[in-house]
């Protein structure tokens, strides 16, 4: 399996995620990493516990990404919940994605959150297929 990377850019007052990985599914596991580097102030305190199923679709896979970043980010708001493992599937027209991820709730004694992030935006979103595999763009208002 290829090991995606991720990295922080200031956006006004958003943040940017500029992921490269090797293939799209590896992009959204990274993708979801990056969000909760972003909500947490160490996501290696999150534990792995409670499993739940995810299935998305959307009409391409730039929507698809924010889509998925969204759904995270309603999860953690209703189910005051922090994430740590995301085991997802996508499809290979980057339109469809499933699986489950893996987490526990808000510990505030163990989780020390760093960001509220409000959303996943269109704006500035950019997803190209590169020689080593994919690279996005989004941004997060936080």
């Amino acid at each position: 399996m290829d090991v995606g990377r991720v990295e922080v850019f200031d956006h006004t007052a958003d943040l940017g995620l500029r992921i490269e990985a090797g293939d799209l599914s590896d992009l959204f596991r990274t993708a979801a990493e990056g969000l909760f580097d972003v909500v947490t102030a160490g996501r290696s305190t999150i534990e792995a516990r409670d499993e739940e199923p995810v299935a998305l679709t959307a009409d391409s896979p730039e929507l698809l990404l924010v889509e998925w970043l969204n759904e995270l980010i309603f999860r953690v708001e209703t189910r005051h919940a922090l994430y740590a493992r995301f085991d997802v599937e996508v499809a290979d027209d980057g339109r469809s994605l499933q699986g489950a991820i893996a987490g526990e709730p808000i510990d505030p004694d163990r989780h020390v959150l760093d960001h509220e992030v409000k959303a996943a935006t269109h704006h500035g979103l950019t997803m190209e297929r590169t020689a080593d595999g994919w690279r996005a763009e989004v941004i997060v208002d936080i």
